[in-house]
């Protein structure tokens, strides 16, 4: 299975005004960047300028309708 690591750089600005930018690997190579902004997500794939948009409302959609629940977690006593 491959091993999954995301990276981000987080600005100091309100993110009103910049985005959060997650970097993310598959085995130590670069899949694409996720960047989070106040209007929508953007997916730019590695080693491409133009990215694909999704505005939050489309996110909620995309996840219920093919997305897997989230398992319930039990606090350990």
């Amino acid at each position: 299975m491959a091993r999954h690591d995301v990276r981000f750089t987080i600005p100091e600005r309100t993110l009103g005004n910049s985005d959060i930018e997650f970097t993310v690997y598959s085995d130590d190579v670069r899949l694409g960047v996720l960047k989070v902004s106040k209007g929508a997500l953007v997916w730019r794939s590695a080693n491409k300028k133009r990215g694909h948009m999704l505005a939050w409302d489309a996110l909620d959609r995309l996840a219920q309708e093919h997305g897997r629940r989230e398992p319930v977690r039990i606090p350990s006593l």
